[in-house]
């Protein structure tokens, strides 16, 4: 049986490298992810027995009868004396077991240390309204979720409930009462869990992800309520957000649909994470606030393509597309003009924007990154 330590020893090396990311399988070594990029470490190959003794240890004595029953499991695992939490994914694949670990440290990270502007701070003390936070995985989605309900907890007196499959950071009281409810451990699932989290009182509820129409029906049936909702979708930006939002309705649905989106959308930023000039990474994020304007193009699908360019002219309002978040990085030093060009919605655009724009805005770059150094 493979020595319980050799799990810990791979936890310990993921936290010195400084990875985000483990992933081990049968028949090769463990790979770490470092700033992004996927690499082999020069570990021995594993082997089934290793992954099943690996799967029983991270399970735990009262989980690991699921190995059995189920082919994906998802769980968080929290070593004891270690600076962090792990959210696991125990999947098969040919057959074997596979394992992918995500670690979660203990502290959460300020706006400032994830490099977000200061609309988003801003928008977390909104009263009430959906706010959507987008993006592929591994993007910082629920990073930038945690921030913002630690700062929520530090400014305003509130009930905060969050349903989360798993829990990825801790709360705890602070201005607020916060209550964190696990998927399949102090929930059956997220629609049950909303259903009666409205009944309990909430000021603000975190929903994971929104994975389903049930759940994205009963999630703004929470923010017509007068809740502020935050949560997640796998969209690659904002238009796309609006329109995978109403794509869950049938076609008989969709004017009742657009009427509930445009009376509860507060805002939807969509991330991507590029590497940083002098190493790490740091997001591109496309913001859009729900103005009257946008409300409108929401409610008239002739007109839905129209935000983008409500976000391209709105950046007094704290909006951008990502093409002009691109540019600001690039020229606050933070990201190569080929970084910036990669990433761009279109490059075409991206480089006759770059061309439009000679002057440098030194006001904005000041509010958003400070002095405008390149980061080390």
């Amino acid at each position: 049986m493979a020595d319980p330590r050799s799990v810990r020893n791979l936890l310990n090396l993921m936290y010195e490298k400084g990875a985000s990311d483990l992933h081990i399988g049968v028949d090769r070594p463990p790979w770490l992810r470092i700033d992004g990029t996927l690499k082999p470490t020069d570990l021995p190959k594993l082997t089934t027995q290793d992954m099943e003794d690996f799967a029983r240890i991270l399970l735990g004595p009262k989980r690991e009868f699921l190995i059995d029953e189920q082919n994906e499991i998802d769980f968080s695992y929290a070593p004891e004396d270690f600076p962090g939490r792990f959210r696991v994914n125990l999947f098969r694949q040919r057959g074997e077991i596979s394992i992918a670990l995500r670690l979660v440290t203990y502290h959460i990270p300020t706006f400032e240390e994830l490099n977000l502007p200061p609309i988003i701070p801003q928008v977390a003390l909104a009263e009430r309204g959906i706010i959507i936070i987008t993006g592929t995985t591994g993007s910082g989605k629920t990073t930038t979720l945690a921030a913002m309900t630690d700062h929520i907890n530090k400014n305003r007196d509130a009930h905060i409930i969050t349903i989360e499959d798993p829990i990825e950071y801790y709360h705890f009281d602070n201005r607020c009462i916060i209550n964190q409810r696990e998927v399949g451990i102090d929930t059956d699932g997220f629609i049950v869990a909303l259903r009666a989290g409205m009944r309990e009182d909430p000021d603000v509820i975190l929903v994971g992800e929104m994975r389903d129409r049930e759940t994205v029906q009963t999630t703004f049936t929470a923010a017509i309520t007068g809740h502020l909702v935050m949560t997640t979708l796998h969209t690659t930006d904002v238009v796309s957000t609006v329109n995978r939002v109403l794509d869950y309705y049938p076609s008989d649905m969709q004017r009742q649909a657009r009427i509930m989106l445009a009376e509860t959308l507060h805002s939807v930023f969509s991330m991507r994470l590029l590497p940083m000039v002098g190493g790490g990474r740091i997001p591109a994020i496309e913001s859009m606030i729900a103005t009257a304007r946008i409300r409108d193009y929401v409610l008239n699908p002739e007109e839905t393509y129209l935000i983008r360019e409500v976000m391209e002219s709105s950046e007094a309002d704290g909006m951008r597309t990502f093409d002009q978040y691109l540019l600001m990085l690039y020229r606050a030093g933070k990201i190569t003009y080929q970084t910036a060009l990669r990433a761009a919605t279109s490059q075409h655009d991206f480089k006759l924007l770059e061309r439009k724009t000679t002057e440098y805005d030194a006001a904005i770059t000041q509010t958003y990154f400070g002095s405008g150094d390149t980061a080390g």
